[in-house]
């Protein structure tokens, strides 16, 4: 199948799958759309679309950057096509980093459930009482003791934590280093871990969500994994952080402009279909 028909295909499904099932599945509950959502993405697996980000050796596509931007102005037309597909922020971003910076252990208990789609994850970085635009500050601390990590901090905006298997937390672990960027660590840590306190999701234009479309304010108090749990190793968050930002990024960017597209179309022209009216 080559890259043409991949496009193709893909525009096919979201227009005879997704586009008109907007009117009911934008005005319910996730837990209400969580079954026909997973019905959708087993016919992806079926059709031999899953994964479009990731590498063949791994079960994808193995698309290139500019060919999956090209796949997310399609998918971007409904706000479920990357998740249909198993491309979704912030799932996508974790595979990557999980399959370059994993170790054997993490990769079996985390990133081949997570290409499945048996699990979802998230990210947990910005904080309330820190710049989310400087992340070099940040109050959430690991220190080692005994072979683990004890974190304790405040962490808010983590989407998807709702229903999440697990979590890579970004956090300071060498907060003597002298470079800055050294100081901070990304550590995976499953969401049933004694301590973790969820606190609410934080409502975003006057909708709180739930599941993958939610946004959670979480505590870590005295919550202790394993010092094999760090990603990469220690001190490397920030160069794993980057290595995250590019599928990520098409992800969301096109989620975005492509359904505001479609809504001034709608506007100006009448109800345009990728809306779901």
């Amino acid at each position: 199948m080559n890259f043409d028909d991949i496009k193709k295909r893909i525009k096919a499904f979201v227009k005879e799958e997704l586009f008109p099932l907007e009117p009911w599945i934008l005005n319910c509950s996730w837990d209400e759309k969580l079954p026909k959502l997973n019905e959708l993405r087993q016919k992806v697996k079926d059709i031999g679309l899953w994964l479009p980000q990731i590498p063949k050796e791994y079960g994808g596509l193995g698309l290139s950057n500019t060919q999956h931007g090209e796949i997310s102005e399609i998918l971007g037309a409904s706000p479920y096509g990357h998740y249909c597909f198993n491309c979704q922020a912030p799932d996508a971003g974790n595979m990557e980093i999980l399959i370059e910076f994993g170790t054997k252990e993490q990769k079996e208990a985390y990133l081949y459930p997570l290409l499945a789609g048996d699990i979802r994850s998230c990210f947990a970085m910005t904080e309330p009482d820190f710049a989310g635009s400087n992340p070099v500050n940040m109050g959430t601390m690991a220190f080692k003791k005994d072979g683990n990590y004890i974190i304790n901090g405040h962490k808010w905006f983590t989407t998807g934590f709702d229903g999440a298997t697990f979590a890579i937390v970004m956090l300071i672990t060498n907060p003597e280093a002298t470079e800055a960027h050294k100081k901070a660590s990304q550590v995976i840590i499953p969401t049933n871990t004694t301590g973790i306190e969820f606190i609410r999701n934080i409502p975003v234009m006057g909708h709180t969500g739930n599941g993958w479309e939610s946004h959670s304010e979480i505590k870590f108090h005295n919550v202790k994994v394993s010092l094999t749990n760090v990603l990469g190793g220690d001190g490397e968050g920030f160069t794993i952080a980057q290595k995250r930002l590019g599928r990520d990024v098409f992800t969301i960017a096109c989620d975005g402009w492509v359904f505001a597209n479609d809504l001034l179309i709608s506007c100006v022209s009448g109800p345009y279909p990728g809306i779901g009216t």
